[in-house]
């Protein structure tokens, strides 16, 4: 069981298995928060606490839900609004170096062709 935290440890997600690979986005999101994002299924990660004090911010087609801590401001995760959709991302940044420095980053153009570059 691996853990990516916050800033000041109000959030915390446990996940049973550290991210073989990360994609660093250049949407205009992604690029401002500056994250990698691993991807699990909502069931491989558990929100420590459950009713942890995140802030939402959806835009565009508000169907994606990014949660930050209410109390430092790092970008946690982001969650569907359609929970029946079997994807999240969580930010790796967030990992322990250790657990983080083993994954392959690759980057993906969310600004343009929504195609990894790296294939």
């Amino acid at each position: 069981m691996i853990e990516a935290t916050c800033h000041c440890g109000a959030v915390r997600l446990a996940i049973n298995v550290a991210p073989t690979e990360v994609t660093d986005c250049n949407c205009s999101i992604c690029r401002r928060y500056g994250v990698l994002w691993a991807y699990y299924s909502p069931t491989q990660v558990h929100l420590l606490p459950p009713d942890a004090a995140t802030d939402i911010y959806m835009w565009d087609d508000r169907s994606i839900e990014f949660h930050r801590c209410r109390n430092c401001g790092c970008v946690t995760h982001w969650s569907s609004v359609d929970r029946d959709r079997d994807r999240m991302g969580i930010n790796a940044r967030l990992l322990p170096p250790q657990d983080l420095a083993l994954a392959r980053v690759r980057r993906l153009d969310g600004a343009g062709t929504e195609k990894y570059l790296d294939e």
